[in-house]
């Protein structure tokens, strides 16, 4: 099925945004500042759950945008606004404490490891998504879209290889804390994938407006992360922390930072704002294609990334990264469906893309149509 306009420029902005996402949060970490008191030293801008709280922040004001487009649609003398049914707002819960876990683990190993390898890992998504979708929403895959995974897979090993072999590491993180950011990084992908599928799921079943939902997801996650905050002021965690308290979160010194270096509150916005639009593609790629297809759009952040912190001078280039990438190019093009109108110009081809084409679609209206059943 070939994608549609609108289905183009969601797919092009959650690419866009989420890729701004990642930079202006490690431009964030990047800072050094003087933290509170007039004795206190240079540190870096080490506050993972503080910066997830303004990421929420940013969800939470699509719920805002969404009754200021509603209040307007209404004005109007033919209404073109689906604000959708009423429901109960503690569905979007289980997703969005899944997603303030997951965005929290990922802040806290952003810290602990390079950027290079921050991305790369994330690519492994794709797999927890696809096998809980196929387990869960009883989605079939295509032979073409198990080979997709597989060559992905491939893909993430290179890169891999090309960060241990070629040393592309941060200098300032020892080797004992890469290994761990790393092994966060893993452990948040399996909770991201369960919120997607939670999200596919509910989206399906319930036509909520997207900008709705994000705002809703946003809203649980900016009060509970908000409340959280104060018990991590006094949770100590010793050198696993970089803040000088050595504790969990230390917000209060974050403030300071920003007080001695305004130029970080324009990343902190940066990391707002483009969440704000991202998550709102994310989900409406999610209503609109498949959480799958969401989450291979997520690993092309990974080339956009990388060529931006080449052109900036935060990382240097490496040819195997390159092959790494090449490859997992073609795992995404693979999973995306891309290969179907090379395959539809070979006669001796034509006929299997079709009928791959065909049974896509049909796994499509079965979803859109509601029949799945809880497996619970």
């Amino acid at each position: 099925m070939a994608w549609t306009k609108y289905q183009l420029f969601l797919a092009g902005l959650m690419l866009t945004t989420g890729s701004i996402n990642t930079l202006s949060a490690k431009w964030a970490d990047m800072f050094k500042a003087k933290g509170c008191g007039d004795n206190a030293e240079e540190h870096n801008f080490s506050h993972p759950f503080l910066q997830a709280v303004g990421m929420f922040l940013g969800e939470y004001c699509c719920l805002a945008a969404f009754y200021l487009l509603l209040c307007y649609d209404r004005r109007r003398p033919v209404r073109q606004m689906n604000p959708g049914p009423s429901f109960n707002p503690l569905l979007f819960f289980p997703p969005a404490m899944c997603d303030m876990t997951a965005t929290s683990i990922m802040y806290v190993a952003l810290n602990m490891t390079s950027a290079s390898s921050f991305q790369m890992l994330r690519g492994a998504v794709i797999i927890f998504t696809g096998l809980l979708s196929v387990a869960f929403l009883g989605r079939k895959l295509a032979l073409s879209q198990w080979l997709g995974i597989l060559i992905t897979i491939l893909g993430l090993i290179v890169v891999g290889l090309a960060d241990f072999v070629t040393g592309n590491r941060d200098d300032s993180h020892k080797l004992s804390d890469i290994i761990t950011g790393d092994l966060l990084i893993i452990m948040a992908q399996i909770i991201a994938a369960v919120q997607m599928v939670l999200e596919e799921k509910f989206v399906y079943k319930h036509d909520v407006h997207p900008l709705k939902a994000v705002g809703t997801e946003g809203m649980f996650g900016f009060f509970v992360l908000t409340i959280l905050l104060i018990p991590m002021y006094f949770i100590p965690v010793g050198s696993f922390s970089d803040n000088p308290r050595q504790v969990l979160e230390d917000a209060i010194d974050a403030f300071c930072q920003i007080g001695h270096k305004p130029l970080i509150i324009l990343a902190l916005l940066g990391n707002t704002v483009s969440i704000a639009f991202f998550n709102f593609a994310g989900i409406s790629v999610t209503k609109e294609i498949s959480a799958t297809t969401r989450m291979v759009l997520d690993s092309l952040r990974t080339l956009v990334i990388w060529v931006v912190s080449l052109a900036l001078g935060w990382e240097h280039f490496h040819g195997l990264q390159v092959l790494g990438f090449l490859v997992l190019l073609l795992g995404t093009a693979l999973y995306n469906g891309l290969h179907r109108p090379i395959m539809a110009r070979i006669p001796c081809c034509a006929s299997l893309a079709g009928e791959e084409e065909q049974s896509n679609e049909e796994e499509r209206e079965r979803l859109l149509n509601g029949d799945i059943r809880d497996q619970s």
